[in-house]
């Protein structure tokens, strides 16, 4: 049994390359091939293909919100995303949809073809640049967690406050102490998370909860 590929990709010479590789190899073969969203999220389901290259940047829909529309009705496939974005937000967003691997176009052909069949084995296959930074953000996630973990009660107590927005003063009162006594606990809060100022210091609790 052949692995039947999908690609929803606008750019039509881009997509037959796609198309002439695939059909090239053995145990694999393009069945279907859409050039916008709307016909993609219409027929994709129909086609049944155990793999999709998912272009993100359609002219008419975000390849996102197609696969997270199509990822429950179609449990059975495996959609990878072929793009040239490579930001953190697009990444996680489309990780977050469901997808089950992240490419970039400069990838080589042959590379894309390891990747369907990695996908099609249960892999996440990703661009090394892709897994790069998303090891990256899961290093810097767990430093977070650590570093906040250095705080005391009443030091985190005095971050939870200024993350609601309430003044060294109104934090003070709150506290029943002094102004002083908030501004050592702050900065013993900006040593331990490794921070220069409040919105960092907010932004790191934030992550955490």
């Amino acid at each position: 049994m052949k692995i039947k590929v999908a690609i929803v990709e606008d750019d039509k010479n881009y997509s037959l390359a796609l198309k002439n590789i695939i059909d090239f190899q053995k145990d694999m073969e393009c069945t279907a091939q859409f050039f916008n969203g709307k016909t993609a999220l219409q027929k994709l389901e129909s086609v049944e293909p155990d793999v999709v290259l998912m272009d993100i940047n359609l002219q008419d829909l975000s390849g996102i919100d197609i696969v997270f529309e199509l990822r429950e009705l179609m449990p059975g496939t495996h959609f990878i995303m072929c793009t040239s974005f490579e930001n953190d937000e697009k990444i996680f967003s489309a990780l977050r949809a469901g997808a089950s691997g992240y490419l970039v176009k400069g990838d080589p052909l042959d590379k894309i073809i390891q990747a369907i069949l990695e996908a099609h084995n249960g892999g996440a296959p990703m661009s090394f640049a892709i897994a790069k930074r998303v090891l990256q953000h899961f290093q810097e996630s767990k430093v977070q967690v650590q570093s906040l973990a250095l705080l005391t009660v009443t030091e985190k107590e005095v971050l939870e406050l200024l993350a609601q927005g309430l003044l060294y003063k109104e934090i003070a009162d709150k506290k029943n102490v002094t102004i002083d006594t908030i501004k050592k606990h702050i900065g013993n809060i900006y040593r331990k998370l490794q921070v220069n100022n409040k919105i960092e210091a907010i932004n790191k609790f934030n992550t955490k909860n």
